[in-house]
């Protein structure tokens, strides 16, 4: 097996402020053996937020990479609108009524 089979592509991370909490939103590839983009949502170390989607489509394109890297980017800024929008603001209040 060549060592493109394995390759993964790097993904993207941000750290974001909404309502006075810092989130972390991650995005990462899983690489051809396991073809899917994982974005996790976190707060404090606790992921509020997983969503995974399968890639095995793009693989025989030429240009596959390429292809997952816009497909990747887009889910990442969903959920970074999904934060902003409010999505996890009550599980959020709801986990704090609960310490």
């Amino acid at each position: 097996m060549s060592s493109s089979q394995f390759r993964m592509l790097s993904g993207f991370n941000h750290n974001l402020k909404h309502k006075g909490k810092t989130y972390h939103i991650q995005t990462e590839d899983g690489g051809r053996q396991n073809p899917m983009i994982i974005t996790h949502i976190f707060l404090g170390g606790v992921i509020l937020s997983t969503v995974r989607t399968p890639y095995d489509d793009l693989l025989s394109l030429p240009d596959w990479e390429e292809s997952l890297r816009a497909r990747m980017k887009v889910q990442h800024l969903d959920e970074v609108r999904s934060l902003f929008s409010g999505t996890f603001d009550s599980q959020v209040e709801d986990a704090a009524k609960d310490d």
